[in-house]
């Protein structure tokens, strides 16, 4: 049983017997560690309740709970005006080393999802734009949430969306058409810049516009689909080469001209029942369900990005039958989601209960938001590009400083931890060289602590064990055993922050404790090493959930 489990079960008890109930217990972890290891606020709560005085009433629980305390607790204090602090027990600790030693890369596991499938879709990148730095964001989350559900025993498959067709395309293509044909995915990217502005600006540019969009959902101009299918080819190229460095890989690639007609389908089906006309077009109107009308058919009768998403919605489970569907896309889309999800609600109830959205922040440089309507974009490769540049400057004179696999690992640590330790669906400012700190808050510091253990195990003559430990527990003991805990809460709360901060905390007592223990050749070396040992595995398991790689070297 999980110490948590244990000690709220032992509280309940308690509070029974003394004629209390309450519906949830919170524990915590106290901010000072001297505080003991869980705090409880139940005082605090039941004599605002009844009336009394908290402290006192908290040293009654206590005097209740200290009849019998279970092994694994030493100590059970009152604190401040009525907190209930518990202090777990020295074996307690050097259990949960053995613990982690035993169970390696299946350290910090769960069955929180066992049994479950689970369709995560990320990244999204549209063809004939760039892989922009706005697309670092939901892959990086999105990656990072399917191993967070691996790790609860769910079966994970990696899904992409990508906008294959609309607007978007016709605006590229009408762009290309006014140029040389674009022989790279940056000359894609300002031919559909230029179409954008013309459509924006020009009513002939427009309405040209309007007719190439007309052509590409009929197939019907064979000059036309060849220019498409060359752009598309160069920019599906151009996406992988950049999972390839992010350490992406997807199960399912999903094209919105695949499911075009299948959402268009759906619409007609359901007109008059869950759609309806309106000039021209055919809308849903979500006020009925507190939200606002979307458009799901225009005017010229082609399914808008709305109707594709109800065919998507439909396919995926067709083609992998699944019990939870991840979506995660910008903030920007919340109500859009809300919208949908309505309208699949009235058409299969079944399907859009499966539906979870995720809104992720804006990434941003100190130059501001990007658009790649206006052609001012920062790319996802120009990014990295700086990173890269940045680690060659900061390991010129190390070891392995001109290893590009390093590098590389290093660079994209830097980006993933930077997007992670930001609470999902929050902006994010990104700053290169603070992005590569060794001296903390960094993914880079990550890796170097992770380096560091490895180097002290790699020098140990044994393996070390956990039967002979000190009397004192240290910091880096007292934070190991919350890795189960906070990786089952990061998974369920679908926020990875709480592992970086976690993972930073730990880092920091390692290298405290590394700076002030002489690890090796001391009577309680055997012990450390198990410590060393345990922290390394907890680090490697974490870095791996945020979809970091550890290189072999800094």
């Amino acid at each position: 049983m999980a110490i948590r489990t244990l000690i709220e079960e032992f509280l309940q008890s308690a509070l029974k017997e003394l004629e209390f109930s309450i519906a949830t217990i919170s524990l915590e972890h106290p901010a000072d560690i001297s505080h003991g290891d869980y705090a409880t606020n139940v005082a605090l709560l039941l004599a605002k309740e009844q009336g009394d005085n908290p402290q006192e009433l908290a040293k009654k629980i206590v005097e209740k709970l200290s009849r019998n305390i279970p092994e694994n607790i030493e100590k059970i204090e009152v604190a401040g005006p009525g907190f209930i602090n518990f202090y777990l027990s020295r074996d307690f600790f050097a259990e949960s080393i053995s613990s982690a030693l035993a169970q390696k890369e299946k350290w910090g596991t769960n069955t929180g999802l066992i049994g479950k499938k689970v369709m995560v879709e990320y990244t999204d990148p549209n063809p004939f734009k760039e892989f922009h730095i706005g697309h670092l964001v939901p892959n990086v989350i999105g990656e990072s949430l399917s191993r967070l559900f691996e790790f609860s025993g769910a079966e994970v498959k990696r899904a992409s969306y990508q906008g294959d067709i609309g607007l978007h395309v016709a605006q590229a293509l009408w762009g290309a058409l006014q140029a040389d044909v674009p022989k790279t995915v940056a000359e894609w990217g300002i031919a559909y810049a230029r179409g954008a502005k013309a459509y924006a600006e020009e009513a002939s540019a427009k309405q040209e516009i309007i007719e190439i969009n007309k052509k590409v959902y009929a197939r019907s101009d064979e000059k036309l689909m060849r220019l498409y299918e060359s752009g598309k080819k160069l920019s599906l190229e151009s996406f992988e080469e950049m999972y390839r460095k992010l350490g992406t890989v997807f199960d399912f690639y999903f094209f919105e001209s695949e499911v075009a007609s299948l959402g268009k389908d759906l619409v007609l089906k359901h007109l008059g029942s869950v759609f309806e006309k309106s000039e021209g077009a055919i809308i849903f109107k979500g006020e009925k369900h507190g939200l606002h009308t979307r458009v799901f058919l225009n005017a010229e009768g082609l399914p808008t990005y709305e109707a594709k998403e109800l065919g998507l919605a439909l396919k995926k489970q067709e083609l992998w039958p699944h019990d939870l569907s991840f979506t995660v896309t910008a903030s920007e889309q919340n109500e859009y989601f809300k919208v949908l999800i309505a309208a699949l609600s009235e058409i299969d109830e079944g399907v859009s209960k499966k539906i979870r959205h995720i809104g992720n922040g804006m990434l941003q440089l100190s130059s501001g938001k990007m658009s790649s309507r206006t052609g001012n974009v920062v790319t996802a490769a120009w990014l990295l590009l700086e990173l890269i540049k940045s680690v060659k400057e900061k390991m010129s004179e190390r070891r392995g400083g001109d290893d590009e696999e390093i590098i590389l690992a290093i660079a994209v640590s830097a980006a993933k931890y930077s997007i992670l330790r930001q609470a999902v669906g929050g902006n994010i400012i990104f700053d290169v060289q603070k992005s590569l700190s060794f001296e903390g808050d960094s993914g880079p510091y990550l890796q170097y602590a992770a380096i560091r253990a490895r180097s002290v195990l790699a020098k140990a003559e044994s393996e070390g064990n956990t039967k002979n430990f000190p009397k004192e527990t240290t910091m880096l003991e007292r934070l190991l055993y919350r890795f189960p805990e906070v990786v089952k809460r990061a998974a369920g709360s679908h926020e990875p922050h709480l592992l970086t901060t976690f993972l930073i905390e730990l880092a920091g007592a390692f290298n405290s404790w590394y700076a002030e223990e002489k690890i090796l050749d001391t009577k309680d070396s055997s012990y450390k090493l198990a410590i060393t040992k345990a922290f390394y595995q907890t680090i490697v398991n974490g870095l791996w959930l945020l979809g970091i790689k550890l290189p072999e070297r800094m």
